[in-house]
């Protein structure tokens, strides 16, 4: 896709066959909606979707053939069942899903049948509408009672609203699940200010689920609002700081994978209904941001950058537990924390894997089976050819992974016992100089080097995961050719997991189960009293 011509450099591309979704973010009056425009404009098929137009009273309507108003109009046209006086168009999609569910009924009634000659009951838009509403707010049914759609509360039996009597909030997820399942095939969904009347809780769900819904699609979102912008975690994001709409060019660039949004933790978190998980990384293009929302979808995430602000912000959050009623958790990478460390850690709520580091979990057991079975491969076989490679690799490296160890072991011992109380220079001279003798360094190593060597000896494969720390090990082990995926590398092996966890599969649940095994967790959701 060309982005506009731009008055800060030349203008710039995105690759749409790779990122599927796009952001466009800026200040009130930067110019995003011009800059939409402009790629609207370039498209094939654009689609636009919005919900503040939806749900109130238009000055026109869309000119788009395919929009949701072209649609209602060639069902009024086609069908007897249909209203011809419909305005608003949260109506006439409303109107639409209940004209195709009812049309499918009655034609399956008289003995009439699809164009394709099946005969059988069909799953309709409306059956997934309702299906992933249902998802989104569990506490909510929908029933279709008499071509009118109801709503009622799981806990009341005998009490059913109308759709019309929706929050603005539930209208516009309503809308939103509705027009997207109308978008036409391989369209650029254009949507405008996505966070609009939606509560934070709900954002990262809905449109991960919209997103999931229409793989064929490329969306493209225009907001102001960081925190949607956060959850977008694969998306490009385009940051427009002005526009001069007489020369037609804007000054944007697109956000560095090295760089994070602004953060404003309790701002971004406080009102949530579920409890908080800090995690390390960038929010936006990091491994962490990625995964973990998929392994945890009961938490409101929350990106931190570094182990050190997650673990603090785990403990302040928990000491002001009074003022938001919130349980928060962090993770950590396990990097070459020992055992005793790790307890101390996981007693605060900060959760630690069993691997050395993120990467790690993709190459556990259970994982790479996982992804092999999914593209029918021979799940032994490949988890055999993976743990051959992971051997041989760390092998070489043991005596630097040793010394790596040593280092930090050192430094931890060292920082303890230098934080003690000294009576005089002379004593703590006297006891700074005794240190080397004390922490032997040697001593240390070649523990470390002799561990190594049994976990080598005994094909110890979970405990090389937990102690070695090697960034292309992930690449260098062909994991994505063992499991039959058609590129052999890291990212489109961490790619393919991140889609099997979308998806609600055994698979998924295999993952989701190692993932969390590896934490130690032994109860999911858990809380402040089931600790991990």
């Amino acid at each position: 896709m060309n982005l506009p011509p731009r008055s800060n450099g030349s203008p710039l591309t995105i690759d749409t066959a790779r990122r599927r979704q796009i952001v466009i973010i800026g200040a009130n009056g930067a110019g995003k909606t011009r800059f939409a425009d402009y790629l609207a404009a370039e498209c094939a098929t654009p689609f636009h979707i919005s919900a503040l137009k939806a749900l109130y009273e238009r000055d026109r309507e869309s000119a788009e053939p395919q929009s949701i108003d072209a649609l209602y109009h060639e069902a009024t046209r086609l069908s007897p069942l249909i209203r011809t006086d419909i305005r608003g168009e949260f109506d006439r999609l409303i109107a639409l899903l209940i004209n195709e569910a009812v049309a499918d009924v009655v034609a399956r009634k008289y003995g009439v049948t699809a164009d394709d000659g099946h005969s059988a009951p069909r799953q309709m838009r409306l059956d997934r509408l309702i299906d992933m509403w249902q998802k989104i707010y569990p506490d909510n049914k929908i029933l279709i009672e008499q071509g009118k759609m109801l709503i009622g509360h799981t806990a009341d039996k005998d009490i059913n609203y109308s759709a019309l009597r929706l929050s603005d909030g539930e209208r516009a997820t309503m809308y939103y699940l509705g027009a997207a399942m109308y978008a036409p095939q391989g369209c650029t969904v254009f949507v405008d200010a996505p966070g609009l009347f939606l509560h934070q809780s709900v954002i990262r769900s809905l449109w991960d689920c919209i997103e999931a819904l229409r793989p064929d699609c490329t969306f493209v979102y225009t907001t102001h609002d960081l925190a949607f912008a956060s959850t977008r975690a694969t998306a490009t994001v385009v940051w427009v700081r002005s526009c001069d709409p007489e020369a037609g060019t804007w000054a944007y660039d697109i956000q560095p994978h090295n760089e994070s949004l602004p953060d404003d933790i309790f701002m971004a978190i406080l009102g949530a209904r579920k409890p908080v998980l800090f995690i390390e990384g960038d929010g936006i293009n990091s491994i962490d941001a990625k995964l973990y929302p998929l392994i945890f979808p009961d938490f409101t995430m929350k990106s931190l950058g570094s182990c050190d602000r997650v673990i603090e912000a785990t403990r302040s959050f928990n000491a002001a537990r009074s003022f938001h009623n919130l349980d928060a958790y962090g993770i950590v990478d396990r990097d070459r924390r020992e055992e005793p460390e790790v307890r101390y850690l996981r007693g605060r709520q900060i959760l630690v894997p069993n691997v050395a580091e993120i990467e790690n979990i993709f190459l556990l057991e259970d994982v790479i089976k996982a992804v092999a079975s999914h593209h029918g491969r021979d799940p032994q076989k490949a988890f055999a050819q993976v743990r051959r490679a992971i051997f041989h690799i760390f092998e070489p490296q043991l005596r630097r992974q040793a010394l790596q160890h040593t280092r930090h072991h050192l430094k931890k011992e060292a920082a303890h016992r230098i934080d003690g109380r000294f009576n005089d220079i002379g004593e703590l001279e006297r006891h700074v100089r005794d240190l080397a003798r004390d922490l032997d360094p040697r001593a240390t190593y070649q523990r470390y080097c002799s561990q190594f060597r049994r976990y080598i000896a005994d094909g110890d494969y979970a405990s090389v995961l937990r102690v070695f720390n090697h960034k292309p090990m992930l690449a260098d082990c062909h994991a994505a050719g063992a499991c039959g995926l058609r590129r052999d590398d890291k990212d489109a092996y961490i790619s393919e997991i991140l889609a099997i966890l979308r998806q609600d599969t055994p698979g998924a649940d295999a993952i989701r189960t190692a993932v969390r095994t590896c934490f130690g967790i032994n109860q999911y959701p858990f809380t402040a009293t089931s600790r991990c």
